[in-house]
């Protein structure tokens, strides 16, 4: 432990706590004071352009020129969200410390280490004219709130300077956005790399969902989406859906947004920094991602390269309340150092290179507005070829009824089977893109799905893929519909059964059975069990008395090493049951009756919402105490993390917060402007205090949506409300 981060951690949440300014609560500051807050004179446009909002200050912005187009996105997203788009930008050029102090050197340390610049200067030069020009106005626009708005809370907080954006900026934080899953996975691994029996531990993750020939790449990995489209033939008009998974946090990953201009018009879900739709929909097509968990990242063993290969840089990193700290960073042929962090370290101390896609130059910026102007799918599948990272499963749909699904990414050609640590002596440089890569149109069953599962190609696509179960329950919930329309969706979108998880509890309850005749208090429990469907509704009884009894079960069948490589994975619950599945019952039976007399005796008639919380908080509410401030709700979770609505969570025994999920829905049907749903998990504004903050979450809550039309009429009838940007007079 570092005394000192801990040290600095305390004086931050004193400082915090003591002489910081308080937010305010949600609901203090109204809509028409935030938009009267807008720095609507003096914009750098060419002409005067409007921004439409609706009650849950959701833009439709509208230019009369393609070029003040990004000028005005780049003004309403910092509007809207210029205190979460200034941390990450400080977290992506590691610039914590500037903004909390020692606690987060390590951190400063290994973001400088990983490099998230690195490619930039490269990816600056090779822009095309249009690209450039679009990000550039897009700068504008947000410096233009920058400088001339009153700055959000934030800027006192982390004691921020009013830094000028640049097109540098925005392409490093597309580089953090593109942050590789694995590196989360390999920091709990590598604490058990090496360790007796490590060999045969490896090969149980990654055989877990591997095909024959490729065990060592079916390791699995929590982080994902759903996203699905439907063709006409099959539900009458074609459909497309999603919701992405991430960090659950305040303010929301997401923005939604409209817009239009002479040659442009779309709308869907944004990423505050990011001038493209992410989600959305045009007039013709619709497009959206998750996770493909392409093998982007190697850990490469670099221990016996010569002094004299290994360069050395130093770097200056500013630190709050204390003196500037000089860090030395270490790169080789193969990329940099990663060991050099204290986060990525084995037992043997190993000298690690990091080897990763991101650190050659692609061009994501262009892939995605292009994708957005599509009409068709050859056009859509060709604007992906400079998509590099991270890697996706792109799903599209169309008017005319067709849909399909995309593989998004650069794969490594020479990558290979092998163990967690890899031998390598030289950088990535020969990639298969995206138009070499597996694709799938109007498949015979009427639909495309993915929810991070193992794609079915032919070429080696990546090492960390989630289980089948969310892929596989969609596809029933599809087939199984009699109607397709925004509430069926809704519904599927809210799906928090397990079929996995009903699995592995009739195992159990077989366990039990062969122990022998139970206590009455046992009995009913076991009773509960055997009935249970897998759903994990808040009020499931049942879903809580698995959960804690796969809790103990787990304790009792695992050393503590394993259970950690478990977890790394994020497939803990079907690598439990594969395990013991190879046991039988009369083995399982003294431990799963010792398992449930624990269970039981803990909270034995908790429901599933009395123990998995939806805590919505700031990142500052993870500071203990102080942290209150920014904290805001506190509220039965249904799901888990095998659902269909993801709300994740470790083996737990008691009451826990979700951390990770389900946080946006979309779902449009493509034969008609006018019908297009989107919610989000929290609000549209991050501004402390607005009625737009979280005001969202009870529409996601009963599983309604916003309506969001792309006609004329339906805009200037779901979009009352108009500020107008003026140009500066010449």
């Amino acid at each position: 432990m570092d005394w000192r981060m801990v040290l600095g951690a305390l004086r931050f949440a004193a400082w915090l706590g003591i002489a910081a300014p308080r937010p305010s609560r949600p609901g203090t500051i109204g809509l028409a004071d935030r938009l009267a807050a807008l720095p609507l004179q003096d914009a750098p446009l060419r002409q005067p352009a409007a921004v439409r909002w609706n009650d849950y200050a959701v833009p439709f912005i509208e230019a009369g020129h393609d070029d003040d187009l990004p000028v005005l996105i780049g003004m309403v997203h910092a509007h809207l969200r210029l205190g979460q788009m200034e941390l990450f930008r400080r977290v992506s050029a590691g610039r914590m410390s500037e903004m909390v102090g020692v606690a987060a050197l390590e951190l400063d340390r290994t973001v400088r280490i990983i490099g998230f610049t690195q490619a930039v200067p490269e990816m600056m030069s090779a822009l095309p004219p249009a690209t450039r020009a679009w990000v550039e106005a897009y700068v504008r626009g947000i410096n233009h709130v920058l400088t001339k708005a009153r700055p959000p809370l934030e800027f006192e907080l982390f004691a921020l300077e009013r830094e000028p954006w640049s097109v540098a900026d925005v392409l490093t934080l597309g580089r953090l956005y593109a942050f590789d899953n694995a590196w989360l996975v390999w920091r709990r691994l590598l604490g058990v790399y090496g360790s007796p029996g490590w060999e045969a531990l490896w090969d149980r993750i990654s055989a877990h969902t591997a095909p024959p020939g490729e065990q060592v790449l079916g390791v699995n990995n929590r982080a994902g989406s759903n996203a699905l489209a439907i063709t006409a033939e099959r539900a009458g008009k074609p459909w497309i859906a999603a919701d992405p998974h991430l960090g659950l946090s305040l303010p929301n990953n997401w923005l939604i947004a409209g817009y239009r201009a002479p040659s442009h018009r779309a709308l869907g879900l944004m990423i505050p920094g990011m001038p493209f739709m992410a989600t959305g929909r045009n007039d013709w097509i619709g497009w959206a991602g998750t996770s493909l968990h392409a093998h982007a990242s190697e850990l490469c063993d670099v221990s016996g390269l010569a002094k004299e290969r290994i360069e050395v840089r130093s770097e200056t990193i500013r630190v709050r309340w204390g003196r500037p700290r000089t860090i030395a960073v270490r790169t080789c042929a193969v990329g940099p150092i990663l060991s050099d962090s204290r986060l990525f370290r084995t037992a043997d101390a190993r000298t690690l290179a990091l080897r990763w896609v991101g650190h050659a130059a692609s061009d994501e910026m262009t892939a995605m507005l292009q994708v957005e102007r599509a009409h068709n799918w050859r056009a859509f599948r060709a604007a992906l070829r400079s998509f590099a990272v991270p890697g996706l499963n792109m799903i599209y749909g169309d008017s005319g009824g067709h849909v399909g699904h995309q593989l998004a990414a650069w794969i490594p050609k020479e990558l290979r089977p092998g163990d967690l640590i890899a031998s390598c002596d030289a950088p990535w440089t020969d990639f298969a893109k995206s138009d070499t890569l597996s694709s799938w149109f109007d498949p015979e069953r009427g639909f495309v799905v993915s929810a991070n599962d193992r794609p079915n190609s032919e070429r080696i696509i990546g090492r960390f893929f989630s289980p089948s179960g969310r892929a596989d329950r969609l596809a029933a919930l599809i087939e199984g519909m009699r109607r397709c329309d925004p509430a069926a969706l809704a519904g599927l979108q809210q799906d928090v059964r397990s079929t996995s998880a009903q699995r592995l509890a009739q195992l159990l309850c077989r366990a039990l059975r062969a122990s022998g005749r139970l206590p009455a208090s046992l009995e009913r429990s076991a009773a509960r069990l055997a009935a249970w469907d897998g759903g994990y509704e808040t009020t499931s009884k049942a879903a809580a008395l698995f959960e804690r009894l796969l809790f103990h079960v787990a304790r009792r069948f695992y050393r503590n090493d394993v259970l950690a490589a478990y977890g790394a994975s994020w497939a803990l619950r079907d690598l439990i049951l594969n395990d013991l599945e190879a046991s039988t019952p009369e083995q399982l039976a003294p431990l799963v009756r010792q398992a449930l007399q624990r269970s039981v005796r803990h909270s034995g008639n908790a429901a599933w919402g009395d123990l998995h919380r939806l805590r919505l908080d700031h990142p500052l509410g993870g500071i203990p105490v102080v942290g209150r401030r920014y904290r805001f709700l506190d509220l039965p979770a249904a799901g888990t993390s095998d659902t269909v609505m993801k709300t994740s969570n470790p083996l737990v025994k008691g009451r826990h917060a979700v951390r990770f999920g389900s946080n946006a829905r979309f779902v449009a049907d493509l034969s008609v402007l006018e019908a297009n749903h989107v919610v989000l998990l929290g609000g549209q504004d991050g501004w402390f205090g607005s009625a737009n903050f979280i005001d969202q979450v009870e529409l996601w809550r009963r599983g309604a949506y916003i309506r969001l039309p792309l006609t004329d009429e339906g805009v200037r009838r779901e979009f009352p409300l108009v500020t107008t940007f003026v140009p500066a007079k010449e």
